[in-house]
């Protein structure tokens, strides 16, 4: 049985966590996944066509800013559009996070300077995290537990297809037309993600599932400046000795991100969250170390294969294709009803499968006479951990969360995983930069993967905290 039905404070009309109405969500569904499709296309090809935009602007030297600014905006906006979602609902939020992602494509992609493109990187950011917030709390009220597990396959079948089909695609209209039409070409699809969604949306909104509620807890806003600030400071200081710059600068920059972390995190994270306290913070936890060593490790798999292995770029890639192929079985196997995992402990059991398959790697890193092919299956066990994990923790997140929480705590989980994202890549490439030496590439490589493979285990640990997974209450 559900939930009794919530009543705010001022009386105004909340509907159940799990009372929806009988509404057709095909569309919807389509349309929340074609908006991911936007958000990952665009994040898999600017990463390709980047590099020719930095080199016609005349900001080479400025290139890592295009990525940092977008984690500026993108964490800003999370924060911002998790409070509005719990005050006015999700509508406006996701709503306008397209239209401010659709101004930043057109920004970026008509830009005459790098200043203008680095500019519509930031606009693009903040529209994106305010779509993506919008879009899981729209799925937290619209559908029930076993609904959200199967958008949750979608939603990461949404980001393999772009990590197949973007870079190549990228390439050949940087190529063949411009670099500005890799940003021009993603808007097509934010427009059809509106037309499929939003009839469906407004008949959500007319039935009051996506309701706020005016007295929902405020986020203080400061935090979330000073902790995308200092995300994008972390992020920007292992940039630097990943590059060599390992001078004072590179430390001053660290220890202010860091510092900030320190003092703005707690604000914007669920209550008993440095008390490591089960439930809802042990899985904020668990994605922010999990996912942060993934995807510190990520970048060093194919520079690891080309330089200990001397193989081609193209076939050291191919180990990160098989990987989103165990992604998304994980996430689709997570949906299974007849998988007999309660949801707390396929969190543990990708976490687990993460650190099996970040150990080998890191084997192979260090020992030149291991075979490099173990890489691959490897990253598949690795993707089919992430798969189990990154969706079980959304949907988990959603069963725990009061329906006047949902933007706050799905803010908290994204936040989370940002940070831990920036955090462990700035600490891979700070402890590459400080290991390699000529002739020692084995030995920088290897602890690279180890330091992640320990961090994942840390965050497999925490998972055990966890605890079962119910409903609040009330809601």
């Amino acid at each position: 049985m559900g939930p009794a039905p919530h009543e705010p404070p001022n009386g105004s009309r909340m509907t159940d966590q799990l009372t929806r109405p009988a509404l057709d969500r095909r569309a919807l569904g389509v349309g929340l996944c074609i908006g991911v499709v936007a958000i990952a296309f665009e994040s898999v090809s600017v990463a390709t066509a980047m590099p020719r935009a930095a080199e016609d602007l005349d900001g080479v030297r400025y290139y890592a800013w295009t990525f940092s600014l977008f984690v500026i905006g993108m964490l800003l906006a999370t924060v911002v559009a998790g409070r509005l979602a719990d005050r006015v609902g999700p509508l406006r939020p996701l709503a306008g996070g397209m239209v401010v992602f659709a101004i930043g494509l057109v920004v970026a992609g008509a830009a005459p300077t790098f200043v203008q493109l680095a500019a519509g990187r930031l606009v693009q950011g903040l529209g994106a995290g305010a779509l993506n917030l919008g879009l899981f709390v729209v799925i937290a009220r619209a559908y029930d537990d076993r609904g959200r597990a199967r958008m949750m396959t979608w939603i990461s079948s949404a980001w393999v297809v772009p990590a197949f089909v973007g870079p190549p695609v990228a390439a050949w209209v940087t190529t063949t037309l411009s670099w500005h039409w890799v940003f021009f070409g993603v808007l097509p699809l934010v427009v059809l993600a509106a037309v499929l969604g939003l009839p469906t949306l407004l008949r959500l909104q007319a039935s009051g599932v996506l309701d706020g509620d005016p007295d929902a807890r405020p986020v203080p806003l400061w935090a979330a400046g000073v902790v995308a600030l200092a995300a994008a400071a972390v992020q920007l200081a292992g940039q630097r000795a990943a590059d060599g710059d390992r001078d004072w600068i590179t430390v001053a920059v660290a220890l202010a991100g860091l510092v900030g972390l320190g003092l703005a995190l707690p604000a914007l994270m669920p209550t008993g969250f440095w008390r490591f306290r089960t439930g809802l913070p042990t899985v904020v936890w668990a994605r922010l170390l999990v996912a942060g060593s993934f995807f510190g490790a990520e970048a060093f798999v194919p520079l690891m294969l080309v330089r200990t292995r001397e193989l081609d770029l193209v076939l050291a890639g191919a180990a990160l294709t098989v990987g989103a192929v165990g992604w998304f079985t994980g996430s689709w196997l997570q949906s299974r009803s007849w998988v007999r995992l309660a949801r707390h402990q396929l969190i543990t059991t990708g976490a687990l499968c993460v650190v099996a398959g970040l150990g080998v790697t890191a084997l192979v890193g260090a020992r030149t006479e291991l075979w490099f092919g173990l890489v691959g299956p490897a990253w598949v066990v690795v993707g089919l951990g992430m798969g189990l994990m990154m969706s079980s923790t959304s949907v988990a997140m959603m069963t725990l969360s009061p329906v006047v929480e949902q933007g706050r705590n799905s803010s908290s989980l994204q936040v989370g995983e940002a940070v831990g994202n920036a955090v462990l890549a700035g600490t891979a490439g700070t402890v590459f930069a400080l290991l390699l030496a000529p002739g020692a590439e084995p030995t920088a490589f290897g602890a690279v993967f180890t330091v992640m493979t320990v961090a994942a285990g840390v965050g497999a640990v925490l998972s055990l905290r966890i605890g079962a997974i119910r409903p609040p209450a009330s809601s």
